[in-house]
């Protein structure tokens, strides 16, 4: 005996892969929110305790908790519209997609792009400050701000076109899936991405350039703790920016799955702006004075000869042993400071 059908009957195929889809986006963002509150938490003890230390344990606590709580508006507006459009409205005529297109000018819906706007730009501008604060490492400041000129261009650009995309996206009749809007929303995505794309790359070709100085001048374990692969994923926040392209390709030609890979794409974001700020949090990331000299000191024996390397380990900060004499500098920008009594 057959099964009784009790499926849509005025609903084709492709609408209703991006019901699935829809739903499925839902469960993966409730999913990266548990994983950000989790890494919040975290992120805020260790902040807390270094409040004493400077003004950057606070501004980095109050910027996470901002992000958190717009992302937190963010997870409600989306379990809201599933409510909204599968249970509230669920005899629509065209079925829950249809309504959902037809309602772009309701308030959840104007909260949900403005919200996904925000976290994107702002989470932009974490990733630029990371850039320039690698660069400047090497303690040429003006170089560091040339890096990032254009990365800056582009994310003014990406703001004023990200503005019309939510601004389109809530048009009546219209939705971020009807023409104007989807053309405003790929090149807002596509120029948030190439942002992110250039300062990945900025980013990682930055530390490989330090891989080749710290290696000849440190032991291998403590400067791999600053060159390591998790080291690069995590200061690139290349995390995000694969699922951001996977994202971009399947919304600019309108595949269902695209509802999926935004709400990774978005999680991802989140998550790596997070891992971040712990290692910030921790004293483990890179600062501007990583490769500046403190005046702790270990020795190390190599033969009858002692060996001075000049660390702060609570805090991170690496200078390289001294250069024996004839030998070349390794790095012109990696220069070892001198004390008065001689030891570097």
């Amino acid at each position: 005996m057959s099964q009784p059908y009790y499926g849509p009957t005025d609903e084709d195929k492709a609408t209703i892969e991006y019901e699935r889809n829809f739903i499925a986006g839902d469960v993966v963002v409730g999913t990266a929110y548990g994983i950000q509150l989790l890494l919040w938490t975290n992120c805020a003890i260790f902040l807390w305790k270094r409040r004493r230390h400077g003004r950057q344990p606070m501004l980095l606590l109050f910027y996470m908790t901002a992000m958190l709580l717009i992302e937190s508006l963010f997870v409600a507006v989306q379990a809201r519209t599933v409510q909204f459009i599968y249970i509230d409205n669920r005899n629509y005529p065209g079925g829950p997609w249809a309504f959902f297109l037809n309602s772009q000018t309701a308030a959840i819906n104007v909260i949900f792009y403005a919200t996904l706007f925000l976290l994107t730009f702002l989470s932009d501008l974490l990733v630029l400050w990371r850039c320039w604060v690698i660069w400047a490492a090497s303690g040429r400041h003006k170089v560091a701000w040339a890096v990032i000129t254009f990365p800056i261009i582009l994310l003014l650009a990406s703001f004023a076109m990200g503005t019309m995309w939510t601004l389109e996206s809530s048009h009546p009749q219209l939705s971020m899936y009807s023409a104007l809007p989807m053309a405003y929303g790929t090149a807002y995505y596509a120029i948030s991405l190439s942002v992110n794309i250039i300062l990945t790359f900025l980013i990682i070709g930055r530390l490989v350039s330090y891989r080749r100085t710290l290696l000849e001048s440190l032991p291998a374990d403590l400067a791999t703790h600053y060159i390591s692969l998790a080291t690069v994923i995590v200061e690139s926040a290349a995390l995000y920016t694969v699922f951001a392209i996977l994202f971009l390709i399947t919304y600019a030609i309108n595949h269902p799955t695209n509802q999926v890979w935004l709400a990774v794409a978005s999680g991802c974001q989140q998550i790596a702006n997070l891992l971040i700020i712990y290692r910030l949090a921790e004293g483990s990331a890179w600062q501007q004075n990583t490769l500046s000299t403190k005046t702790a000191s270990i020795h190390f024996k190599t033969g009858t000869n002692h060996r001075p390397l000049s660390t702060n380990i609570g805090s991170f900060h690496i200078a390289a042993p001294p250069v024996s004499q004839g030998s070349s500098d390794p790095d012109p920008e990696f220069k070892p400071a001198r004390r008065s009594d001689g030891v570097v």
